[in-house]
């Protein structure tokens, strides 16, 4: 499910682990229940690491999917709890 209008957006591309969830969840802080992050991040550790933490810390990861144009790069999609 895609959300078109997402309420915020980050790119951790450049970021490495744990820098990737502190600067997700950074974001994550400053939004009221209900709102929507897309979050930008590559393979690896951060694939792993930042749906995983997020789910624990209590919010909906709604979406993950690679972006088709950027191979190695994903899309993660937050509902703020």
């Amino acid at each position: 499910m895609a959300i078109k209008n997402p309420d915020h957006k980050i790119d951790i591309t450049s970021d490495v682990c744990p820098m990737t969830f502190v600067r997700t969840r950074l974001k994550l802080e400053t939004m009221t229940p209900g709102q929507v992050l897309e979050v930008t991040l590559g393979a690896g550790e951060p694939l792993k690491n930042v749906p995983r933490s997020v789910t624990e810390m209590g919010d909906e990861v709604i979406e993950l999917v690679e972006i088709a144009d950027t191979p190695g790069t994903f899309r993660l999609t937050i509902r703020k709890a």
